[in-house]
């Protein structure tokens, strides 16, 4: 693999730059209280320069979070043909998480990207666009999963069907990692596989001992 020249890892780490003082202000000062000057002001570069890597500030207040989905849907594109939809979700998102804390530490310290997290869920601006963005995210995993399984995602409702079930365990993982004591990248991966492992459960028709309803179907 060709590493980066001097120039490209300048660009990486002034992109970096900007990635993490705008999320340190952000979570200090609020998404609507902080503007695009005191953001470059802090990181000394200028406004051009923001909006050669950003569009705007909901561009960077997503930008790890982006990174994140990306690796997924890249490991997702390369699971087995033989694994099963749920199967190969739950391996990419699982193998994902094996490498995603060193990227995301490059770039934030774990607990940004938490005070982030919450940040994102409680300010109704990036809460909208937070669940625009998870649409189009299930919509690109559903045709992805649709071109594994042989099938027409318009036709067949099977791909959209199981990618809302793992979307929402996927949500449920990222509330409860918010609350726990253990807010560690080990801690969402473990949450994650261990949710993930009751989805299929939790759809069976009963939840209790089978032996006490004998005449359930």
């Amino acid at each position: 693999m060709t590493l980066p020249g001097l120039r490209e890892r300048k660009k990486q780490r002034t992109r970096n730059a900007l990635i993490r003082v705008a999320l340190e202000l952000f979570t200090a000062r609020g998404y609507e209280g902080t503007t695009v000057d005191e953001i470059v002001e802090a990181v000394e570069v200028s406004q051009r320069t923001f909006f050669r890597y950003f569009s705007s500030k909901e561009e960077v207040a997503f930008a790890v979070q982006q990174m994140v989905e990306e690796r997924f849907v890249r490991s997702l594109g390369q699971r087995p043909p033989a694994e099963g939809p749920l199967d190969a979700m739950r391996n990419a998102v699982l193998s994902s998480w094996d490498t995603i804390g060193e990227a995301i530490t490059a770039v934030v310290p774990v607990g940004l990207y938490l005070r982030t997290f919450r940040l994102i869920e409680s300010t109704p601006a990036l809460l909208a666009v937070h669940l625009r963005r998870s649409t189009e995210m299930e919509e690109t995993i559903a045709r992805i999963i649709a071109e594994r399984e042989g099938v027409d995602v318009d036709a067949d409702p099977r791909p959209r069907i199981a990618v809302a079930a793992f979307s929402g365990v996927m949500r449920v993982t990222g509330q409860m990692w918010g609350r726990g004591e253990d807010q560690s990248l080990e801690a969402i991966r473990a949450l994650t596989e261990e949710y993930l492992d009751h989805l299929a459960p939790a759809l069976a028709p009963h939840w209790r001992d089978r032996r006490a309803f004998p005449d359930a179907p």
